[in-house]
């Protein structure tokens, strides 16, 4: 399609919102603005995060569009469904504008260029109602450009909004998002973004095959800029009517149903096969690294499968992945799961050291194949158990607990624990038993010579005290000849 000066006009800037009606999947931001504005409680300055193309950008020029828009008949007020066709409108979608300021941070990081925008903020608005300041990629600044940013942020004019706009979230400051009203956008739904991309293919003319549309918005991973340039390209290619096969062709994918096939032949341990399928793809022109990334996905997506089948609820899985899908996580156990995982996971890292590509495949295959005719540790160590006649192991390859519940350890208490009468009368024969023994005095306690003797010893001076000591010593010599000194 062509646009007012005939020039052509990609369909993601073409059908780009123009007010908040239009947004998609992004509900909770559109009522929270939606709520700021008819109550007046505009923030001071807003920060918009989120993947590539789910509407950042779009967004901040709505607000600035909503908070600048005077209707047609120049009697309007902030709102979040624009004119488009006033005088502020129509500058803001054109870029033109001269009190809404858009500065890419990517290209324009240094502390001079905040500098030389905030000069501007004193300045009352030339014809608008705010002054609006947009920064893409906000993350992009430098450090010294962040604390420049800081006072003005805090107490800016009340005439004066700033938008950011960031991929990442982490590398903005916590200075400068405590000061911001922070918007986090969502990935769009498959569901939702199917819808959307069904709607511009009709509008453009285009006919697209549902198998073809669930390719397009699993690709885009939902973005809607991604869905909207893959369509359009998708259009060009097929020259109207948009197959499934076109599609991947258009992308470079592989057919589900031959990767399904090729997991199938590398569970049976079939070698041979998996490499004749291996390179009958390679043959169609399918890449290596491609099929090996098909291959992790689809072990993940059975695994999933065999824990939740309500995965099968994915509106861009056709239906022959569905019932494939639950059959084959059905015939497989987890451990094997996990072992292809693991697996996968370590060919697709070793993929780059490997000469060619293809060969790294061909013995990824080959791996797999012969692993999957082991046993899982635990039909290992289940085996050897038996072998030994121990014991069967649970699935974790430990012996089995027995479980004692809390009424039985009671009952076990109270057995050994002897009666109230046979205490007693075993207190009674203990009594009788016993010799009985006469009372006497208490005996006397007789004073310690020996330590009456150290505590005068001690009262001495040390001259004193130090002769009586050899003094004693050499009685004990006396006393006991055989002794001898140990130094």
């Amino acid at each position: 399609m062509s646009n007012s000066t005939g020039k052509y006009q990609v369909l993601a800037r073409k059908y780009r919102p123009t007010k908040f009606s239009e947004v998609i999947g992004q509900d909770a931001l559109v009522r929270v603005i939606e709520n700021s504005f008819k109550s007046g409680r505009i923030a001071q300055a807003f920060i918009l995060t989120g993947v590539r193309g789910v509407g950042k950008t779009t967004t901040a020029r709505l607000l600035a569009k909503g908070m600048n828009c005077i209707g047609k008949d120049g009697t309007g007020t902030v709102t979040t469904e624009p004119c488009n066709e006033c005088t502020h409108c129509i500058a803001i979608a054109n870029g033109n504008h001269m009190d809404v300021l858009e500065m890419d941070a990517a290209s324009r990081t240094g502390v001079n260029d905040i500098r030389e925008l905030l000069e501007t903020v004193q300045y009352q608005p030339n014809t608008a109602r705010y002054k609006v300041y947009i920064i893409d990629e906000v993350h992009m600044l430098s450090r010294s450009a962040f604390n420049a940013l800081l006072k003005t942020l805090e107490e800016p004019p009340e005439h004066v909004v700033f938008i950011f706009a960031t991929t990442e979230i982490r590398m903005v400051p916590v200075t400068i998002l405590s000061r911001c009203q922070r918007f986090d956008l969502r990935r769009i739904e498959p569901h939702v973004l199917i819808k959307h991309l069904q709607s511009i293919a009709e509008q453009e003319g285009a006919q697209v095959d549902e198998d073809a549309m669930k390719l397009l918005v699993r690709a885009a991973e939902g973005s809607v800029r991604d869905g909207i340039s893959l369509l359009d390209q998708a259009i060009s290619f097929s020259t109207g009517h948009i197959t499934a096969e076109v599609t991947r062709n258009m992308l470079g994918l592989i057919d589900k149903g031959r990767i399904l096939d090729l997991v199938e032949v590398i569970f049976k341990g079939d070698a041979a096969s998996a490499l004749e399928e291996l390179k009958a793809q390679y043959n169609d022109g399918a890449d290596p690294q491609t099929i090996l990334m098909d291959l992790s996905e689809t072990i993940h997506f059975l695994t999933v499968v065999k824990i939740n089948a309500k995965t099968l609820d994915d509106p861009t899985l056709s239906p022959e992945e569905k019932t494939r899908g639950l059959e084959l996580s059905s015939k497989l156990s987890f451990p094997v799961l996990h072992r292809a995982w693991q697996m996968l996971l370590k060919i697709l890292q070793e993929l780059s050291y490997s000469p060619d590509h293809m060969m790294a495949a061909e013995m990824a295959m080959i791996r797999l194949t012969h692993v999957a005719e082991l046993p899982t540790p635990h039909e290992m160590v289940k085996k050897l158990s038996i072998q030994k006649g121990d014991q069967p192991t649970t699935e974790a390859g430990n012996p089995p607990v027995e479980r004692i519940s809390v009424e039985k350890v009671q009952a076990e208490r109270m057995a050994s624990l002897p009666s109230a009468k046979s205490k007693e009368e075993g207190n009674i024969e203990k009594f009788s038993t016993e010799p009985k023994t006469e009372l006497s005095e208490p005996p006397v306690e007789k004073s310690n010579h020996a330590q009456d003797q150290k505590q005068q010893i001690s009262k001495e001076n040390p001259r004193q005290q130090g002769l009586k000591d050899n003094k004693l010593v050499a009685s004990v010599f006396e006393a006991f000849p055989e002794a001898k000194l140990v130094k």
